[in-house]
């Protein structure tokens, strides 16, 4: 950059100083991203990708959905992640019995005040943890859309903001388990990504059992960035650059998915502007300030799979044909 301003005349000193500045928030931006990774890791023990998809997903302002059985560290991906960022963190158990209220919280009339007083419910964290999101009803499932899409509640006619940033985590047991009920069409979309833990590999467990229980390690972690930093991380995806030929490639796999040939409806524009902030997001991660092809194709499983459906008689999952999917479009 100091070298075009060179090339253009402007060598004074305000813009020799504007780029070093610019250059020196940069390279703090990428050190604290690169230690909230670092220290995430050293709690979900062999789950890089994961990991790093997870922060993506935050950095690009969306919501995850964690599908996976039960105690492979779902939950604890999500306290690691809160306490890391030393953002406010709220857990709700979802149950059959859950009520929308239970969620977004209740006005309680109180005779000192002689009034009704709104008490907030755990939607009004920073970090929400909705764990098991599938075992509750479809009306309390509903009651998050607004919050997810809107950053915001509709309460007895009365709208309150949520704080910023705001973060869902919901994990999901496997749809064959009892008591589970499917998510609803609308509420999958509004998850940015879809991932999977899996259990771990021989090495990774052995650390796990031969090391301190997770819970004391996430007690001793310390704030790696302010969630007004955060809220500046999220602000430079946003000024990722994508060239053209990037999103003729991002184009052409969204008709791909439109097409019929690989699944029975194809991606929505709301879908395909979140694959490229997810990208964005994934090449500020990796030390760049533009969106690579590698970028779109390692993101697009987490990002599409969880919202689309296979045709009839492929024999694939979801993650499998949008890999087949992937390779059968000409990168640019």
């Amino acid at each position: 950059m100091q070298d075009h301003l060179v090339q253009a005349g402007r060598t004074d000193a305000g813009f020799v100083s504007f780029y070093g500045i610019v250059r020196r928030m940069s390279t703090e931006l990428h050190a604290r991203l690169t230690r909230l990774v670092d220290q995430i890791n050293t709690i979900i023990v062999g789950k890089h990708t994961q990991v790093s998809d997870s922060v993506a997903c935050l950095l690009a302002g969306g919501h995850l959905l964690i599908e996976d059985v039960p105690g492979v560290g779902k939950t604890t991906l999500a306290q690691a992640l809160s306490v890391s960022l030393g953002m406010r963190f709220s857990r709700v158990q979802f149950t059959a019995d859950l009520m929308p209220s239970d969620l977004t919280g209740v006005s309680v009339y109180e005779r000192s005040r002689e009034a009704f007083v709104f008490h907030p419910g755990p939607v009004f964290a920073q970090v929400l943890l909705a764990d098991e999101i599938n075992r509750a009803g479809p009306k309390t499932q509903s009651a998050l859309l607004e919050a997810m899409e809107e950053h915001q509640v509709t309460v007895e006619g009365e709208t309150r903001a949520l704080p910023s940033p705001f973060f869902v985590i919901a994990t999901q047991n496997p749809s064959d388990q009892l008591g589970t009920y499917p998510l609803p069409e609308s509420q999958l979309d509004r998850f940015l990504m879809c991932i999977t833990l899996g259990y771990p590999d021989r090495a990774s467990e052995r650390s796990l059992l031969s090391g301190r229980d997770r819970r004391e390690a996430i007690e001793t972690l310390e704030p790696v960035m302010k969630p007004a930093e955060l809220l500046a991380a999220q602000a430079a995806v946003r000024q990722v650059h994508a060239a053209e030929p990037l999103l003729d490639y991002l184009q052409d796999l969204i008709a791909a998915t439109r097409s019929g040939r690989w699944f029975v409806e194809g991606l929505s524009p709301r879908a395909g502007i979140a694959v490229l902030r997810a990208a964005k997001a994934r090449a500020l991660l990796a030390r760049r300030d533009y969106v690579a092809p590698d970028d779109i194709q390692a993101i697009l499983p987490q990002a599409i799979a969880h919202r689309l459906v296979p045709v009839a008689g492929s024999g694939r999952g979801r993650l499998e044909q949008v890999r087949a999917m992937i390779d059968s479009v000409p990168l640019p």
